[in-house]
């Protein structure tokens, strides 16, 4: 029994990734399987420490796939949360085949997309927004990061908005020196743009930082997404004056994952792992009201996440 829920694990470690795993035997006479202990995200908190009144909401959600996500009505649920600006990561999909439903939004007359250049059906994150941003640039500025499509960067007047797919240090960690130099560089853009405004950061970063992130950590230690190198790459982040405005607000909160594997009933069960996340510049923090896991809202392998802050 334990063997078979190692497997899980080890499947549900690859992050948001592809991949496949061969189904494993049910064991004989398994237990009567214990109840799911799932997150209640709890009612918005829409005002800052201070008592300001939140005015900007961000979203942002890794759809696995923006077209099959499209189909399985994702936009419905977009327009109920009908966030300022919404993220996209994971959209594998290239500018031209892009579906209608989403580049005629009049919601959000301001869309950036940025797609792998190399690879079609791979990677890829958008930004859409209500209001159009001063400048928007893409990628990180080296070439070996920027061909596969993984950030959009907006400046808004008090700060800039960065939406990041970070790459997975994938299956038997073939990528895991990649990620590690990936960490080192995007720091490096974050840090080097808080010098000129607030950062907030959002999107799939690949990553559980502590072992509350992660329904088993002990199991994962070797996996995509929790080794130690991942871990310090986010503590790094966290030295140079971000913060994880979840854990901000819900130092102690267990169970809230972002991410559930599609084999083994995990997401019923809440087998999960927290990768999405909103970080912000510490300066930003005063304005922070908070910082949602939509955990309810289905269509992808992943649940949105919402940020309410005062800006």
């Amino acid at each position: 029994r334990m063997k078979r829920g190692k497997k899980a694990q080890e499947a549900a470690a690859e992050g948001s990734d592809d991949t496949t795993s061969a189904p494993t035997k049910k064991a004989k006479n398994a237990k009567e399987p214990e109840a799911p202990v799932l997150y209640e995200d709890p009612p918005d908190q829409m005002t800052s420490k201070d008592g300001r009144q939140a005015n900007m909401k961000i979203t942002s959600w890794n759809v696995d796939g923006l077209r099959a996500w499209v189909k399985k009505n994702g936009l419905d649920w977009v327009r109920e949360e009908d966030p300022d600006v919404l993220c996209l990561q994971e959209t594998k999909c290239a500018e031209k085949d892009l579906p209608a439903q989403i580049t005629e939004m009049p919601e959000y007359p301001h869309k950036y997309w940025a797609s792998s250049d190399e690879k079609g059906g791979y990677s890829g994150v958008a930004m859409l927004c209500k209001t159009e941003p001063l400048k928007v640039t893409y990628g990180i500025g080296k070439e070996e990061h920027d061909k596969e499509g993984r950030v959009i960067t907006a400046e808004f007047d008090g700060f800039y908005l960065v939406t990041a797919y970070v790459p997975n240090a994938s299956k038997g960690l073939v990528r895991l020196d990649y990620r590690k130099t990936w960490d080192v560089d995007f720091q490096s853009y974050l840090s080097e743009l808080d010098i000129q405004k607030p950062v907030v950061l959002c999107g799939d970063l690949n990553v559980a930082h502590q072992e509350i992130d992660l329904k088993n950590p002990k199991g994962n230690k070797k996996s995509p997404g929790f080794t130690p190198e991942e871990r310090e790459g986010f503590s790094q982040l966290l030295e140079a004056g971000f913060v994880d405005s979840f854990r901000e607000l819900y130092p102690e909160q267990t169970n809230a994952y972002t991410f559930w594997t599609y084999m083994m009933n995990a997401r019923t069960k809440n087998v999960g792992w927290r990768l999405d996340y909103f970080l912000l510049s510490s300066s930003l923090l005063p304005g922070l009201c908070d910082s949602k896991i939509r955990n309810k809202a289905m269509g992808s392998d992943h649940c949105p996440i919402t940020l309410h802050m005062v800006v």
